[in-house]
């Protein structure tokens, strides 16, 4: 059979999206990058816990990580991750199997 869906890539970033913490990331994300220290006080969580979850989403190209100074600063990876719609008030998610559209 031939796997027109790419199910493995697919899966892989289902799974890095499955979480709500995630999921709230990324939302935080959609407004420009974000340092840990950001992300960890916007989302009230610890930064560790911040730390893992961007480690998960980097390890699937979901985001990226760059390093300005002593700072890694985080960003949605724009290849998956388009603004769509007129008002470009929604990113739509490419998955190769599926498309995701995340409200702003």
């Amino acid at each position: 059979m031939r796997d027109r869906l790419q199910s493995r890539k697919c899966a892989r970033f289902l799974k890095a999206l499955a979480d709500p913490d995630r999921l709230r990331i990324i939302q935080c994300l959609q407004s420009g990058p974000k340092t840990v220290t950001e992300l960890s006080q916007l989302l009230e969580n610890e930064l560790a816990n911040v730390s893992h979850h961007l480690a998960v989403l980097r390890h699937t190209q979901l985001v990226h990580d760059e390093k300005v100074g002593k700072y890694v600063v985080y960003s949605l990876n724009r290849t998956i991750f388009r603004p769509h719609g007129r008002r470009q008030t929604t990113d739509t998610a490419e998955l190769g199997c599926c498309r995701l559209e995340l409200g702003k």
